[in-house]
């Protein structure tokens, strides 16, 4: 890392001036190494659990009696039939595969290690014996030999007949059933038509019929995201003042109705009104008054913050412009979403991968039934509630590290004067820079967020758990708390993409850079709630475009496909995957608007034109700012 030979001095004199791109120094180098330790905890769990051999456990298996199939096993204390050679033993059979709990979402059917899985459904105990005897493999209890199948006690320790046929490939290395129709509760808990097995086989048939189509759609979508991207450029100015119109449009024609409805309230003979509906009439009267009088102070107001905001709304037209430039100058920009959910992905595996080794750790315990279970006791009992936190801090690490090499890249094309002497590869410096000096940052940001996310979360599972349950009163303290804190953490968000933006700027630290960040945003308030409002509802538009053209094209498609006529699935696969697509591209593109804004800000705010102290910005923010 290059903190030692960068860091500047410790004096600093109290005003600090903006330089953008020098004096790079490491910035909160104590939460890197908080965030470090916290990476080798994680580490340490995976660890654990892997060497407390809950990896053989899961991914070989084990039987009801601690036993690891296709393996020579250590005897356990006190636990029969533990410390079996199951080396030609290697998968797991249920006796009851449809015995299911629920509750704890687990088999609680008996479960051996078998030679082999059966690949044909058997109807009879003798069916089972011919079994054994032809593959060798035994699916009675291992007090039971093959030739005792047929006798009045195999009944108990024999499976459940009949035995269904297993997948052939065995779900590691477990015998899974070919028809799962036993497990139908567990589909009815998360799919409500499940119990017409013909609506359930016809979607999915479908979909399988349709997986070119859908292939072919979800391109577009990517396609069409793509090329949004560069139109808006063109059109920024037509859609934005489109939208503002409609906007006012809308509310003008609102108010309209509303009083066009009292007045015809109003002129309607009483005599015609049963006596008993007169109060009702004459509090609808009332409501419909208080409505038209809102509408109409509404309306007055959206009007004059419109009229006074009309210099704001060319801004945002004009930084719209300018992103467009950036992603001719850095195209790269694009791909970004695409590295980062590729890491997201990557990180996600890790974690379920070592959340299943966490459900088969432990020492041995015997349950209520005499069959063996793997518990962790004592303080490492908590580990689970440790990894939890890791997904949401690492994740959340994971999106910061995409927002401040998008901020580096915008912050080098921005304070770059001429634009042919950028580098080479301006994500690249800015990945670069972000390795070597402001990962700290980062895992501080991205903690904040962590520490407003779980009490949300915690406080949602309590509200699910307790629905129906608890009374009007706690159900609207538990929301309005949930809502509060999902608001203070969109502020924060931000807030953090700011402090990012002002920290690739000066190399500051996270809570230096956030007050300079909060500062200039509160000195352009109007500017920012005009690209917070005007600009992101345009951004919101280009997603609901993407999607409508994504679904009239799979209509369109779908309709020429005689052999498929359900075209719910599908059309839903394709308008989910287009709207996140969508989404991903033109995030980006208001992240890149926000850093602009900032930018401009800053370079409003310490240069005035004069010689040494010209402008950076583009000429198309110049013209708009000499008309602001």
């Amino acid at each position: 890392m290059g903190c030692c030979n960068s860091a500047s001095s410790a004096a600093q004199s109290s005003k600090r001036e903006w330089k953008p791109l020098e004096d790079r120094s490491c910035t909160d180098l104590p939460w890197l190494l908080i965030f470090l330790l916290f990476c080798i905890g994680m580490g340490f769990i995976c660890g654990f659990s892997v060497a407390t051999g809950a990896a053989a456990r899961l991914v070989s298996g084990y039987d009801s009696y601690g036993n690891i199939c296709g393996q020579k096993n250590a005897e356990l204390e006190s636990i029969p039939y533990s410390g079996m050679d199951h080396t030609h033993r290697k998968y797991v059979f249920f006796l009851d595969p449809c015995n299911l709990d629920l509750i704890n979402r687990k088999i609680k059917s008996e479960a051996l290690c078998v030679a082999a899985c059966p690949r044909q459904e058997l109807k009879t105990l003798s069916d089972v014996q011919k079994f054994a005897e032809m593959n060798g493999s035994a699916l009675c209890h291992y007090k039971l030999k093959p030739s005792e199948y047929t006798s009045a006690k195999a009944s108990s320790l024999c499976p459940k007949l009949p035995v269904p046929a297993s997948a052939p490939i065995p779900f590691f290395h477990r015998c899974a059933p070919v028809n799962i129709s036993c497990y139908a509760k567990f589909a009815e808990a998360l799919i409500t038509f499940v119990s017409d097995n013909s609506v359930l086989h016809r979607l999915i048939s479908g979909v399988m019929a349709s997986k070119e189509i859908i292939l072919g759609l979800c391109l577009l979508s990517l396609v069409l995201s793509m090329i949004l991207m560069v139109i808006i450029r063109y059109i920024s100015r037509v859609l934005v003042w489109i939208v503002t119109i409609l906007v006012i449009l809308g509310s003008l024609g609102g108010t309209g109705v509303l009083w066009w409805l009292y007045a015809k309230q109003r002129k309607s003979p009483k005599e015609t009104i049963i006596p008993e509906q007169l109060q009702i009439a004459e509090d609808n009267l009332r409501a419909l008054l208080i409505y038209a009088i809102s509408a109409t102070v509404f309306t007055v107001i959206l009007f004059l913050i419109m009229l006074f905001m009309r210099k704001r709304i060319a801004l945002t037209i004009a930084l719209f412009h300018v992103a467009g430039k950036v992603f001719i100058h850095l195209p790269l920009l694009v791909f970004q979403p695409f590295w980062t959910f590729f890491a997201l992905v990557l990180f996600w595996a890790y974690w379920i991968m070592t959340l299943l080794f966490l459900g088969t750790t432990g020492s041995a315990v015997k349950n209520d039934r005499g069959f063996v279970e793997f518990k962790v006791s004592g303080p490492l009992q908590y580990m689970w509630w440790y990894h939890v936190v890791g997904l949401i801090w690492i994740s959340e690490f994971i999106l910061a590290c995409q927002q401040m090499t998008v901020a580096g890249a915008v912050v080098t094309y921005y304070f770059t004067r001429d634009k042919r002497n950028l580098p080479f590869t301006p994500i690249l410096a800015s990945v670069n820079r972000l390795v070597r000096y402001h990962l700290g940052t980062v895992a501080k940001g991205s903690f904040i967020i962590t520490l407003v996310k779980i009490p949300r979360m915690i406080l949602m599972y309590i509200h699910s758990q307790l629905k129906g349950k608890e009374n009007a009163c706690a159900r609207c303290v538990l929301k309005s708390c949930i809502c509060c804190l999902w608001c203070l953490e969109k502020c924060l968000n931000y807030l953090n993409q700011n402090a990012y933006t002002a920290t690739a700027i000066n190399s500051t630290n996270f809570c230096t850079s956030a007050k300079d960040a909060f500062v200039i945003l509160v000195e352009n308030a109007l500017r920012v709630a005009a690209i917070n409002t005007v600009g992101d509802f345009m951004l919101f538009l280009g997603k609901v475009l993407i999607v409508c053209s994504t679904g009239l094209a799979g209509i369109m498609l779908l309709n020429y496909q005689q052999d498929y006529t359900v075209w719910v699935l599908p059309l839903i696969i394709v308008c989910l995957f287009a709207f996140l697509v969508a989404h991903c591209f033109l995030s980006i593109y208001e992240m890149v608007v926000d850093v602009l804004f900032l930018c401009f800000a800053i370079d409003t705010k310490y240069n005035d034109g004069s010689p040494g102290r010209e402008f950076y910005m583009d000429k198309v923010l110049m013209v708009r700012e000499q008309i602001i």
